[in-house]
């Protein structure tokens, strides 16, 4: 049986790998069980994203280009596409968290907001990316998408941490979720926080492995499901 939590993870994420695409000037297209780029996608994100646990290969390769670099998110990890030139880039879990679980605490003398300048999402962008060159990803664009919510946490002014809350489906979706001190349980509590203010009563989703994980399921979010990240050789 297809646990709705997965299918609502992925669904979200789909739409904010398509909200992307939009900011760089690119369209995606949503079938009955994945969604699919024919043109490669901005770097870190993936040319397709499975919806359904009984989507196939031919549902996601038939409709991009396999050329090396293609990715394509499994999010039931039930495909393998190693027959057709891929291995597995990385494997996660999707997370999960309850609408109406109370918020947790954010952490005193952090001030959590919602970005809406290009000059804030400049700056948010590059303390993210830590120097690896790819802050220009997060285009001013963005600030103008309904679905798409860019957060920061500042401490006496100096921004401390941040997060994207894409809404997309039934859920709020987090994901480059950052702590410019690594102290990712402070980020986690405070951006839970923030979203649980602005969108109450709706389900968190999202996908993280290892610490970021780990931090996480510390503030309540639940481990749901497994998916794989395919990279075309």
């Amino acid at each position: 049986m297809i646990d709705k939590r997965v299918a609502s993870a992925a669904r979200n994420n789909a739409e904010w790998c398509e909200a992307m695409c939009r900011a760089h000037g690119l369209s995606g297209a949503f079938g009955a069980r994945a969604w699919t780029s024919a043109s490669r996608t901005p770097v870190l994100y993936p040319d397709a994203v499975t919806l359904t646990e009984d989507a196939t290969a031919d549902d996601v390769l038939d409709a991009v280009s396999t050329d090396p670099g293609c990715s394509v998110k499994d999010s039931f990890a039930t495909l393998d596409l190693s027959g057709a030139g891929f291995d597995v880039l990385f494997e996660a879990r999707w997370i999960y968290r309850e609408p109406g679980l109370p918020a947790p605490a954010a952490p005193d003398g952090v001030a959590w907001s919602r970005l809406e300048t290009p000059g804030e999402l400049a700056e948010w962008a590059a303390a993210w990316d830590g120097g690896d060159g790819l802050a220009h990803l997060f285009r001013p664009e963005l600030l103008s998408d309904p679905s798409v919510a860019f957060l920061a946490g500042r401490a006496e002014g100096r921004l401390t941490a941040g997060a994207v809350v894409s809404r997309g489906g039934d859920a709020a979706g987090v994901s480059n979720l950052f702590a410019v001190d690594d102290d990712l349980d402070a980020a986690w509590a405070g951006c839970l926080s923030a979203v649980s203010d602005a969108w109450p009563g709706v389900p968190v989703v999202g996908y993280e492995q290892g610490d970021d994980l780990a931090a996480a399921v510390r503030q309540g979010c639940v481990p749901v499901g497994p998916l794989r990240v395919w990279l075309a050789r």
